[in-house]
């Protein structure tokens, strides 16, 4: 993934370049966003196809979207409240999306008050429904932070699918330009 915000002398970039490496069935599947734009590309296709605003709110492609999503960038967040999230207090804060191409239009999102550590997450639709919902846990040092290490995802209309991401070997890198093109997809193995 690649990240950085906006400074008075750079414009910014959020682009990110997902790559799935296990269940073999997902294995060599890769996604790559370049702000408003996103790719999908898997072994059996003959090149990365896009994929639509409302191809995004569904399936894979949605978690690989769940994780890109910047936060920062994308949202305007406001306090609404401080809840229980399992025994901890967290403020709860809503989301609204700044520009229409960001594919959340809302987000409520539980923030641990002690440390700002994220707990929860619920990706909303434009109705108010939950689409996804996602848990950030197993909190490690990586890069002088405390990071989650495991990203539970669940699809709030099929329950019984859900996704878990772990994260191990977390480091930063210089990642070539030429990565976040759509025609190096069909390189990246």
């Amino acid at each position: 993934m690649r990240f950085y915000k906006p400074t008075a002398e750079q414009a910014g970039d959020a682009r990110a370049l997902v790559r799935f490496v296990d269940p073999p069935t997902e294995r060599g599947k890769s996604l790559l966003s370049i702000f408003d734009k996103l790719w999908y590309y898997e072994p059996k296709l003959r090149r990365p196809i896009p994929i639509s605003r409302q191809q995004r709110l569904v399936g894979q492609v949605s978690n690989g979207d769940v994780v890109a999503t910047d936060f920062d960038l994308s949202y305007i967040a406001t306090v609404a409240a401080t809840e229980d999230c399992d025994g901890r207090p967290c403020y709860r804060l809503e989301l609204q999306r700044r520009w229409p191409h960001v594919t959340y239009p809302k987000i409520s999102y539980w923030v641990d008050v002690e440390n700002s550590r994220p707990f929860k997450a619920e990706f909303l639709s434009t109705g108010d429904k939950v689409l996804k919902r996602a848990w950030y846990k197993d909190y490690k040092l990586a890069l002088g932070e405390y990071r989650p290490h495991e990203i539970y995802i669940e699809d709030s209309l099929k329950k019984e699918q859900y996704t878990r991401m772990l994260y191990s070997d977390v480091r930063l890198e210089e990642v070539p330009e030429a990565y976040f093109q759509k025609e190096y997809l069909l390189r990246l193995r």
